[in-house]
C-alpha cells in the first residue's frame, strides 16, 4: 500500500482473471488510442455501485461479459496515485477465479487479450503497480 498523496477523489478497482490448472492469468490489451498496453480489468466506482464488489462485478460483465466467476476475492492490496486532472485515485485489487475453457467477450475498451504464465504476464503488464498486485494475487493462491 502506498501513502496517500492527498484526499481520495476516486476509487477505482481492478481484477486480475486466472484459471488453473495449471495456473494461468489473463490480461487485456488497450486498443493503439490508449496506449495498445497489457492491463487487468479495471474501472472507477459508480454512485450506483454499492461497495467495491459490485464495482468489480459490473466491471468484469462490461469489459468480458463475465456474469459469475468461479471465486471473487479482495487481495487486500491498494494504491494510490495521482489521477488524469490530478487529485487523488486509490484502487482496489481483486482475485478473480474462472473456468479454464472460459473466454470473454472483449468490449471496446480492450483489443486483445491473452492466457499465460504468471511470469510472462508480470513481463508485459504496463504498470508497476499491476505487477506488484499479481505479485499479490500469486501469495494468495500459489503457482
Amino acid at each position: 500500500m502506498t501513502t496517500p498523496i492527498g484526499s481520495i477523489q476516486q476509487e477505482c478497482v481492478e481484477g486480475y482473471l486466472f484459471a488453473r490448472p495449471p495456473m494461468r492469468v489473463m490480461i487485456l490489451r488497450r486498443p493503439p488510442a490508449r496506449g495498445s498496453i497489457w492491463v487487468p480489468i479495471s474501472g472507477k466506482v459508480d454512485a450506483a455501485d454499492s461497495d467495491w464488489e459490485a464495482t468489480i462485478r459490473r466491471e468484469l460483465r462490461e469489459e468480458t461479459g463475465l456474469e459469475t466467476p468461479k471465486r471473487l476475492f479482495a487481495l487486500d492490496w491498494h494504491v494510490t496515485f495521482e489521477g488524469p486532472q490530478g487529485g487523488t485515485w486509490r484502487l482496489h485489487a481483486f482475485g478473480v477465479e474462472v473456468d479454464p475453457g472460459w473466454a470473454p467477450r472483449l468490449s471496446e475498451e480492450h483489443d486483445r487479450y491473452a492466457w499465460m504464465t504468471p511470469e510472462e504476464a508480470v513481463a508485459r503488464l504496463h504498470y508497476a503497480d499491476n505487477r506488484t498486485a499479481m505479485g499479490r494475487l500469486l501469495e494468495r493462491v500459489g503457482p
